[in-house]
């Protein structure tokens, strides 16, 4: 008796401070967490920071959201060519980590698109290489199961892949710049945000990001098909987050402000609708 009585004034003080500090406090049986999966060598959307902890536009925003909610927010880091499977099996609940929508629209319950992404190359400032047709002949390295592989492999880009010397795979863009400078890659295919990210860190003008972009896309959070439930509850707290401005905060602090696309369907509709007064 004197457990239960123990246990019932706890859980009322837990109750307490969970109305004074205005964060709901949960029951372990009402409970939520939202296990994100994520590639942890992605900056800026996603990474160690020099304290050890993962940071980034993307987890930064998905913390936003647990907090809103109330939910616990588990980070994940995968292999990132093994995504689908970690999806599939339920160890994680969606993917958020500078995921692009385009050509996997079918594959996933997708949220709406937050960030327009370009695929670019990379080179050494003084490598020669100013255009996509210079790369023929040339060896380009490319993440493994990325969307920049994707793009490389698609029918439009047919042509300059096969152009290349050769085309190879690696597991993380780190990597990728260490063997461009070692000379054994001459670029480095990457989404826009990350090869800006990338550059920032390393030696100021010792690389460029060619001008014409291999392809462009949006990245959107992905579920596993059919989990719309999921998918509306996470993105409502999004546009709750966007409305308020903290979207916009991250964006500038993650330098990603630029891609940023929320709101830009509404401004459309708001413009055509000026327009036809």
């Amino acid at each position: 008796m004197m457990k239960k009585k123990t246990l019932a004034v706890v859980l009322a003080a837990a109750m307490t401070v969970g109305m004074v500090s205005g964060v709901t406090v949960y029951a372990d049986a009402d409970s939520k967490t939202l296990v994100v999966g994520f590639d942890a060598e992605y900056p800026p959307f996603g990474y160690m920071d020099d304290n050890g902890e993962y940071v980034g536009f993307d987890l930064d925003l998905a913390q936003k959201v647990c907090d809103n909610l109330g939910w616990e927010l588990v980070k994940t880091p995968i292999n990132w060519d093994s995504k689908d499977m970690e999806l599939n099996a339920g160890n994680i609940d969606c993917i958020w980590n500078g995921f692009t929508i385009n050509g996997r629209e079918d594959d996933y319950t997708w949220s709406d698109a937050y960030l327009n992404n370009e695929q670019v190359m990379v080179v050494a400032a003084d490598s020669g290489i100013e255009t996509l047709a210079d790369l023929a002949g040339k060896d380009v390295i490319v993440q493994a199961a990325s969307a920049a592989l994707d793009a490389l492999n698609s029918d439009d880009n047919k042509e300059l892949t096969e152009s290349f010397g050769s085309l190879t795979e690696n597991p993380d863009y780190n990597t990728a710049f260490m063997n461009i400078d070692s000379g054994a890659a001459d670029a480095v295919a990457v989404d826009i945000g990350v090869a800006k990210y990338q550059l920032s860190q390393r030696e100021e003008g010792k690389y460029v990001i060619l001008e014409e972009p291999i392809q462009s896309e949006q990245y959107g959070i992905g579920f596993k098909k059919g989990n719309e439930e999921l998918k509306d509850t996470v993105w409502a707290e999004v546009m709750k987050l966007y409305e308020a401005g903290e979207v916009d905060k991250l964006a500038e602090q993650y330098e990603v402000a630029d891609m940023l696309c929320l709101g830009d369907e509404a401004e459309d509709t708001a413009a055509e609708e000026e327009a036809a007064e």
